[in-house]
């Protein structure tokens, strides 16, 4: 099961190389660099098959994991993540695998509820990659009584028995 998991994984981050090269290479062909929001990257020719039913169940985790975490429930929050040992999660200088160790991480640094906040996604796109792979990014925002920190995050996920799957998490704050 390993090497089906990380073959796959390999299989996902290649077809998001894809995607980012194909951007890279319209931006080069004279898109312009600050390209209006919703025209870049621009779409994978052909359309993938089921794009629309993968943006839905991909949100449907997205808003799942909101709901989550706005409750309390931090490993509520973690079942939109692959419950696997290959599992990335990149975030302020630091990679972190698998499941375990990352529900571990969350509850070390948000130990109660004020610490939590309230979270929210905003300006979010979901680019279905293949019928098994999907990338969403976007924002991320916490609303606390002392601070609202907020930053970036792109997610790739993975169509899995379980449903679509938080395989690799790139996260990153806004200074």
């Amino acid at each position: 099961m390993p090497y089906l998991v990380t073959s796959g994984l390999r299989a996902g981050l290649l077809a998001a190389s894809v995607l980012l090269a194909a951007a890279c290479a319209s931006a080069q062909n004279g898109a312009p660099v600050n390209a209006p929001p919703g025209s870049y990257p621009p779409p994978l020719p052909p359309a993938v098959p089921g794009a629309a039913e993968i943006e839905a169940a991909v949100r449907a985790v997205l808003d799942a994991q909101v709901d989550a975490w706005n409750r309390g429930d931090i490993r509520g929050f973690m079942g939109g993540y692959a419950r696997h040992d290959s599992l990335v999660f990149i975030s302020g200088g630091t990679l972190r695998r698998g499941w375990q160790e990352n529900l571990y991480a969350y509850m070390r640094n948000y130990p109660d509820q004020a610490a939590m906040g309230t979270l929210s996604f905003e300006d979010v796109d979901v680019r279905p990659l293949t019928p098994e792979y999907a990338l969403a990014y976007g924002i991320w925002r916490l609303r606390r009584a002392e601070d609202e920190p907020m930053g970036l995050f792109s997610l790739l996920f993975r169509n899995t028995d379980d449903g679509w799957k938080i395989i690799h998490d790139h996260t990153s704050a806004a200074p």
